[in-house]
């Protein structure tokens, strides 16, 4: 029913428009879980990909930050992850999502302190379970990276089904790019002239790692080439290759991380055709990819 025909009914201006709003609430088609999302071929669908694989993604190589060995938050990080290794034991194909979680969840923060560190940015926060609610999914997030009201970044963090990962994951930025533009249009009283804006998405199973960058006009992927780390007890033992091995790609993948991030961060703010522009640059520059 309309604002008018409740009017008609004798209800005065106030009362009909929120009577209005409310039928028209119910009325809106229900919104989709993103733990739904099962079929990555579907999602690919939605975003004009021809395909059922994570390969068939377009690829890009992420912006990385270079960090020194000794960096402070690095060295914590690696000393965090040991003491959860001496304490839960090797990371097995078999390990529960919990368990991959305590050292997604160590990676992720370490990262988070050093971009704050390296930007100065200290609304940049990290949200464990943040509900995004899109125009068509909803859902909560496994961790969610913002800065005041702006997504930059979602991560997903799955047992081993990193395809049904990616599609999720996907659906998850989607979903989050309009929060941001709802909450832009809030504030601003009306939205920009260009719809434009990227987010960046991680999936991993905490001993793979791939990378996302969904922006309004395409999506990309590192889906060929994912960081991997073992977890594994003999790490433990000072000065061997498996200790060696663990902080080499630790170290990886926390560049990456705090790369994508320190890039988000610089655009924040920024009007939809500066946002475009930067990607647009990006990948004119990494076109042979």
């Amino acid at each position: 029913m309309t604002e008018e025909k409740f009017r008609s009914y004798g209800f005065k201006g106030g009362p009909a428009m929120r009577l209005a709003k409310e039928v028209h609430t119910l009325k809106e088609k229900p919104k989709r879980a993103f733990s739904s999302y099962k079929s990555l071929k579907e999602v690919l669908t939605k975003y004009g990909i021809d395909g059922n694989g994570i390969g068939t993604i377009r690829q890009f190589p992420p912006a990385t930050y270079k960090l020194d060995d000794d960096d402070e938050e690095l060295v914590q990080c690696i000393k965090e992850i040991k003491r959860r290794l001496g304490n839960m034991g090797t990371l097995l194909a078999d390990s529960n999502e919990a368990m991959r979680c305590e050292y997604i969840s160590a990676i992720l923060h370490a990262s988070l302190y050093i971009v704050k560190r390296i930007t100065t940015d200290k609304d940049l926060t990290l949200a464990p379970q943040l509900e995004v609610v899109g125009e068509e999914s909803t859902g909560r997030v496994d961790y969610a990276i913002k800065t005041l009201e702006e997504l930059i970044c979602i991560t997903e963090g799955k047992l081993h089904q990193v395809t049904m990962g990616f599609a999720q994951n996907l659906v998850q930025c989607e979903s989050a790019l309009q929060v941001n533009k709802k909450n832009r249009k809030r504030k601003s009283g009306d939205a920009f002239g260009e719809d434009f804006d990227y987010i960046y998405g991680i999936v991993t199973t905490a001993s793979d790692w791939y990378f996302i960058l969904f922006a309004s006009d395409g999506i990309s992927s590192t889906s060929k080439d994912p960081i991997n780390i073992r977890f594994t007890e003999s790490a433990l033992k000072e000065g061997s290759e498996e200790e060696k091995d663990l902080c080499k790609n630790v170290k990886r993948v926390m560049e990456v991380v705090v790369g994508l991030l320190k890039d988000r961060l610089e655009c924040v703010g920024e009007e939809p055709d500066r946002k475009k522009a930067r990607i647009e640059e990006y990948r004119s520059k990494n076109n042979h990819v």
